[in-house]
Formats: structure tokens, sequence, C-alpha cells
């Protein structure tokens, strides 16, 4: 199968996480007003928002001569936190208290993704949520962690992987969703768009999935294992 995607998303973590499948794919980014999505429930808000993405560029490519292969891969990410989605901060100063807020405290992931065909108007929706516990961090581990700039681009004002900061004491769930894809999720929702192509199951590689989760496990991941070895 000759399938493509186009990424609809400038962040760094999606293009890394989408090479984890194993086909070709190009970015295009979806200049979309995310403040108009307004559903306050985190996990409906993250799945419109991508869809307004996905829609985004499709209408884009209207009259584009595409292969029926090629797919539009849209996401969107959130923290919710005591009742409120925190989203990129817009300033240090709004980063730095986010963090205070979430030491030591739990919290939810939400990552929306939508898969749409533009040659035929298909379209997949899915949500993946992770509930991740911070670790106790210090106000000066905070001041360090925000003047290094990586806050700012990153819901809740963290990125997970973060070598030094550190921030995430226990994960339930997807790694990979925390980081702004859910791949496992993702996987799942392309065996059935794709209505179970064995040529799709071959391309991907599940010890490079693994290994981009570390050290935290998945249960999707483990269930798509399971399945995969039987």
């Amino acid at each position: 199968m000759d399938l493509k995607f186009i990424l609809a998303s400038q962040s760094p973590r999606r293009r890394e996480l989408i090479q984890l499948l194993g086909f070709p794919f190009q970015v295009m980014v979806a200049d979309v007003d995310e403040d108009s999505v307004t559903d306050p429930d985190p996990a409906v808000n993250v799945v419109q928002t991508a869809r307004l993405k996905a829609t985004h560029i499709a209408a884009q490519l209207a009259g584009a001569s595409l292969s029926p292969q090629t797919l539009i891969l849209a996401a969107d990410t959130t923290v919710a936190f005591a009742g409120e989605m925190l989203n990129k901060p817009a300033n240090p100063a709004e980063a730095r208290v986010m963090l205070q807020r979430l030491g030591s405290r739990q919290h939810e992931v939400h990552t929306g993704f939508v898969l749409l065909n533009p040659a035929n108007g298909r379209e997949y929706q899915g949500v993946s949520t992770a509930v991740v516990t911070m670790r106790p961090y210090t106000t000066e581990e905070i001041d360090a962690y925000v003047a290094t700039g990586d806050p700012l681009d990153k819901a809740g004002a963290y990125a997970i992987q973060h070598p030094v900061f550190k921030p995430v004491a226990h994960l339930a769930g997807c790694y990979c969703n925390v980081m702004g894809l859910p791949v496992c999720e993702l996987i799942v929702a392309l065996e059935q768009f794709l209505d179970g192509d064995d040529s799709f199951q071959a391309r991907w590689e599940l010890t490079a999935v693994q290994n981009a989760h570390l050290h935290y496990p998945c249960p999707t991941l483990t269930r798509l294992q399971t399945r995969h070895t039987v």
C-alpha cells in the first residue's frame, strides 16, 4: 500500500512520533482559530480542534490530484486540571504558574486525533487520555526549566520527555499521547480505517513504538503486542 500522511501540525514531537509508523509524510500547518472551539469537555474539545485542523487542510487541498491512499492526520493536546484546560502558556510567567499548580498533583492529558481521506471524505475520530502524577519539584527547578524556553510550546507547560526537568512521577496511559500523538491508539485506528490491510500492518515495527515509550508501560501497546504475536 502506498499510504502517505499529510500531518496537519508544526509540532516537532508529532513529526518525530509519526515516523514510527514507517510511512512517508509531509507537513501542512493548519492556520486555524483554535479558540473558536469552546466545548468545555476537554476530551471533546481536543477532537473538535483536531477536526477543525483536518478539514482546514482538506479545504486547501480541494481540487488537487491526490492518491486515494493519502490521509490527513490532525491532533490536538490539552492538560485538564481542576476543571480547566491548560494549553500552551502565553509567556514564562504563565508557564511558571501552571507548573506550580501541577506540582505533586494529578491531572489528565487528552489528545484528540482525526484521520481524514480527502479523496472520499472518510473520517475517523479518536481520543487518548492519560492520567499523570507530577513529582514534587522545587521553585528553583521550575525557574531553571522555564528559563530554557521549553515549556512555552507545550500544553500544561511541560514535556514529559525533558531529560533534565523530568517532571512526571507516575503515568497511567500512553507516553506518546502525553508527548502529543498517541501512536498506539493511532495504529488501532488505522487498522480499522484501512480494514485490516496486511500491507499496512507489515510496515510498522512495534519494537520502535515500544522504545519510544521509554520505561512507561502502555496498555494499548500491550494489547497490540499480544494480538500480533499470537
